[in-house]
Formats: C-alpha cells, sequence, structure tokens
C-alpha cells in the first residue's frame, strides 16, 4: 500500500512553518498516543505514522530531500529503509553513490548514512507525556508505554535458530556491507544484495524472529521528569528505542513532555503570575488577601488603600523552580478590580450619596479627571 504523504498525515501545507508542525504533532500525538488509545490498533498505526512524519518534516535538509523526492528520499534499494535514495531514485542506480562521491553527503540520509544504517543500530523513537504545573514545578515519575522492537528471546537476538549458531560472514562482500562494480569512469559501490549491508547472513534463521534478533513488542517505561521542566522539553532515555538487529545497539527514546494549562496560575520561564480580582470597597479601603503558591503554601499579600486595576505586588522567591538548581523565580499577584453588580436600592442609594459626595470633593480619582482635563483642552483647540 503506497504510503501517505507526510504533510497529509500532520494536517498542514506545505509552506507550513517549524512552529505550524510542532503544534501539528502535539496536537495529533496527544489524539492518537497508546496510552489514550489502549487496544486500538488503528490508532497505534497512526501514531507511528505521525512520528515518521514529523521526524523528517523537523529536520530542514531530510525536508528538502522529501520536498523534491518524496518517500524515494528515505527509501533503501526499494526496500523501505532509512537513509538514501534507492529504487525510487529517477536517476538510476548508483546515483547516490557518485553524488556524494562528487559533492557530499545530501539530506541528511543517503550515502554513508545509509551505511551506517547498515550496521543494523535501532530506529530512534519519539513519545509525549502530559504533565500538570504542579508535577513540572516539584519533578514526577510517569510512565510510558512504547510500541517498539525488542530482543527476540528465542534466540536471544541473534537471529539464528536453536544452536546452528549466529551469523557468518557474507560470501559475496566478504563482511564489507557493500560491493563494488565498475561503471564507466566510475568505481560504483552499493549496498550487498545478499546481506542488505549487514556484512552476516544466517542460514538458519530464527523462526519466530525471521533471522530479524528482534520481534514487535509494547514495553511499558518509567521517565523521571526533572522539576522545573518547561513545556516541550524532550527527554532521552539512551539505549531505550528500537532494538538493533540480530544484537546490534539500540536506539534511543525521546520523550517529549506536555505540560497542562493550570486554572489558577500562569507561568512565564521561572516566574509565576496570578490574577486575584478585589471588590471596589477592597481596592479602595485597603486590606490583606490570601493567594496560594504553586508549591501547595499560601502568601498574604497587603493591599494598599486606593489599589487601582492592574496595580501588581512582587512575592520574591514564590516562583517556580529553576531546571537543575535550588533557585526559584518569584511570583506577581496581578489585581483586577471588580464592579459591584445586582445592587439592592439601599446599596444604590448609598453609591449615588458617594458619587455626588466625591465629585463635589474632587481628587478622588485622578486617573479619570487628568483624562477628562485633556480632553476638554482637545476640544477647546478645536473650537468647540
Amino acid at each position: 500500500m503506497a504510503k501517505r504523504d507526510y504533510y497529509e498525515i500532520l494536517g498542514v501545507s506545505r509552506e507550513a512553518t517549524e512552529d505550524d508542525l510542532k503544534k501539528a504533532y502535539r496536537k495529533l500525538a496527544m489524539k492518537f498516543h497508546p496510552d489514550r488509545n489502549q487496544g486500538d490498533k488503528d490508532a497505534e498505526t497512526k501514531f507511528k505514522e505521525l512520528n515518521e512524519a514529523y521526524d523528517v518534516l523537523k529536520d530542514g535538509e531530510k525536508r528538502a530531500a522529501y520536498d523534491r523526492f518524496g518517500h524515494a528520499a528515505f527509501e533503501q534499494g526499494g526496500g523501505g529503509g532509512a537513509g538514501g535514495f534507492g529504487g525510487g531514485n529517477p536517476f538510476g542506480a548508483g546515483f547516490e553513490d557518485i553524488f556524494e562521491e562528487m559533492f557530499g553527503r545530501f539530506g541528511g540520509g543517503g550515502g554513508r548514512g545509509q551505511r551506517r544504517q547498515a550496521s543494523g543500530r535501532g530506529a530512534d523513537l519519539r513519545t509525549m507525556v502530559e504533565i500538570s504545573l504542579e508535577e513540572a514545578f516539584g519533578g514526577a515519575k510517569k510512565t510510558v508505554r512504547v510500541p517498539s522492537s525488542v530482543s527476540c528471546e528465542a534466540c536471544s537476538g541473534t537471529g539464528a535458530e536453536g544452536s546452528s549458531g549466529a551469523a557468518q560472514t557474507c560470501p559475496t562482500c566478504q563482511g564489507a556491507g557493500k560491493v563494488r562494480a565498475q561503471q564507466g569512469f566510475f568505481l560504483i559501490e552499493r549496498t550487498c544484495p545478499t546481506c542488505g549491508g549487514q556484512g552476516r547472513i544466517i542460514k538458519n534463521p530464527c523462526k519466530v524472529c525471521q533471522g530479524a534478533g528482534r520481534v514487535q513488542r509494547d514495553r511499558t517505561l518509567n521517565v523521571s521528569v526533572p522539576a522545573g521542566v518547561e513545556d516541550g522539553t524532550r527527554i532521552r532515555l539512551a539505549g531505550e528505542g528500537e532494538a538493533g538487529l540480530r544484537g546490534a545497539p539500540a536506539g534511543d527514546l525521546y520523550v517529549d513532555v506536555s505540560i497542562r494549562a493550570h486554572p489558577i496560575f500562569q507561568r512565564e520561564g521561572a516566574n509565576i503570575f496570578v490574577r486575584v480580582p478585589l471588590r471596589m470597597t477592597q481596592a479602595a479601603l485597603g486590606g490583606a488577601v490570601e493567594v496560594p503558591s504553586i508549591d501547595g503554601g499560601r502568601a498574604r499579600v497587603t493591599i494598599p488603600a486606593g489599589t487601582q486595576a492592574g496595580d501588581q505586588f512582587r512575592l520574591r522567591g514564590k516562583g517556580f523552580s529553576v531546571l537543575r538548581s535550588t533557585v526559584r523565580g518569584d511570583m506577581f499577584v496581578q489585581v483586577s478590580v471588580e464592579t459591584p453588580q445586582n445592587l439592592t436600592q439601599k446599596q444604590r442609594d448609598l453609591l449615588e450619596q458617594f458619587e455626588a459626595e466625591a465629585e463635589k470633593a474632587g481628587r478622588t480619582s485622578p486617573e479619570a479627571e487628568g483624562f477628562f482635563a485633556k480632553v476638554k483642552e482637545f476640544w477647546d483647540g478645536l473650537g468647540r
């Protein structure tokens, strides 16, 4: 079945920016994540497609290669392997080898990169974990479920059946993983067709893994999220990616951290902001309010008489923890003044009395008085 277009998988246009790609990936990754769709094979397939598409498009060189050659830019010998121009190459066999010798490695995927892939090292994997703001502040232990390849237990990762022995040196390439042939003035080097670039072959392959030395299986891993982590942080778990072929090293697992929005706090770097609404009388007369802090504690804030909407109070050391440090940022309490609603007749009478007396006395609302004084000067200047 033909592979879907990477842009279509992410739901973005070909002109999408790096930020557009990241937002689209994170939204769909949360939707199709295996932890949210346990037992749903369709969601698991879409999650793998999504990771594959994002891996290519987030890299500028790989994206350029994909835009030019499509999926053929990442096929190996027509077999769908990562890293080369392979069987889909419109310029004929051996073009990628000539291109590399004359102009160097292109697009992060061909030539020497293809031969490194032939070593059998497992692919890197990516997953996502969602945490609360409180967990980001204090750190957390999270569990993730990762669909990947693991070492075959039946053959202990060798790929060989029973006691038939491990892999043997490939007779075609003599273990080099590549063969050479003269083509005109050029000496062309290609991946060995017998061993697929591995340099070794198995005469009696394991019936469980068909000689690959690995099988597909979901794994559950524990991830330590450090205190002070920011939204979008990527955590690397070395050797926890896909198992390598026939005992080769495993790839790495990258865990992207997503932090849920908080109903009270807003974070900006190491600082925390909290919006506190005050009654009109509280702002006018002053007093004290108690506000929560991100560590679960309480902080008392003194409100001076005449506090205005938008005034801000700073509480040092009450903010967010800083990654790999004992330092904490600050907390900022932002004031909003709430106009009273659903007044009784008595309350209305009292406010009208207050307004009348304030208008006579003046200087109770200096900002308003100053503004309307400027408005009068403006109209006077226009002769109105």
